[in-house]
């Protein structure tokens, strides 16, 4: 009898081991060229400085990482009249001290706000693209608050028309599924963290997305971790068992860099400049 419990629980054991390592298993076949990672490090909405005159996501950030050659990540968010335009927060309190959404603005009414008190306002995706020109690769966050993902059209409407090299990235699954349907021959990458951890409300749903359980309907080609928690093992057999490029966020030190080399192909920095970027 218990030989037989035993080897109920062995079965039982290693048949979820195999569930878990299919739902986690990224997009194995016909895998896309992800050569743009050969650029090590991106600068995290670009070279900015908040209490100067190019703060976070804005023109003159992108403009200084370009002349820096550094890749750079951004966060695209789409406005009330169906315009791209690169904003990280859903709300527009912390940098432009305003009320209300990104979503419930239209792109004339935004360009009443500037950022952190600069002179800078919120760009279009087509204004960054057209400065850019291909010269560094990018790292395009689509920032999602919601199921609804339709903004993915307008968003990807604008990078099938740019001839750079750039990926995209979504803390949402929902936005890496619609480009699995819709561009499947895109570079798309999960963003997650161990959302208990970090102090996030805490549900079913942030439990599947700190273990990367979508990546089954999903099929990124890389992983976006907080690099605050590389441990996390979903993270680790994507890396080492399926060996797909792995990027952390948001690395804030020469010492933390230094500390991830090895776990990481790409670097999302912020706040310093890495040891040899001019």
């Amino acid at each position: 009898m218990l030989l037989a419990v035993i080897k109920i629980i062995f079965c039982s054991a290693a048949v979820l081991a195999v569930l878990y390592l299919l739902a986690i298993m990224p997009r194995i076949l016909k895998r896309p060229d992800t050569s743009l990672f050969k650029k090590v490090y991106f600068a995290h909405r670009g070279l900015h400085d908040n209490a100067g005159d190019a703060p976070e996501n804005s023109m003159a950030a992108f403009g200084k990482a370009v002349e820096a050659g550094l890749g750079m990540e951004l966060d695209v968010q789409v406005t009330k009249d169906g315009i791209p335009v690169i904003f990280h927060d859903f709300k527009l309190e912390r940098i432009c001290g305003a009320e209300g959404k990104i979503v419930e603005h239209t792109y004339e009414e935004l360009l009443a706000y500037t950022l952190c008190h600069s002179k800078e306002q919120i760009p279009r995706l087509s204004d960054l693209l057209e400065m850019v020109d291909g010269r560094v690769p990018l790292i395009v966050e689509i920032k999602a608050e919601t199921a609804n993902v339709s903004g993915c059209e307008a968003i990807d409407k604008l990078l099938r028309a740019y001839h750079g090299a750039y990926c995209i990235e979504s803390f949402n699954p929902m936005v890496l599924w619609w480009f699995r349907r819709h561009h499947g021959e895109v570079v798309r990458g999960q963003l997650s963290s161990n959302f208990r951890r970090e102090g996030e409300y805490w549900n079913i749903l942030y439990f599947a997305m700190t273990h990367l359980l979508f990546n089954f309907l999903t099929k990124p080609d890389f992983i976006a971790y907080n690099h605050k928690f590389s441990e996390e093992p979903g993270r680790r057999i994507c890396r080492r068992l399926y060996r797909h490029p792995a990027a952390a966020w948001t690395i804030r030190s020469e010492k933390d860099l230094q500390a991830l080399r090895g776990e990481y192909d790409v670097f999302i920095f912020d706040s310093f400049l890495p040891a040899g970027v001019k």
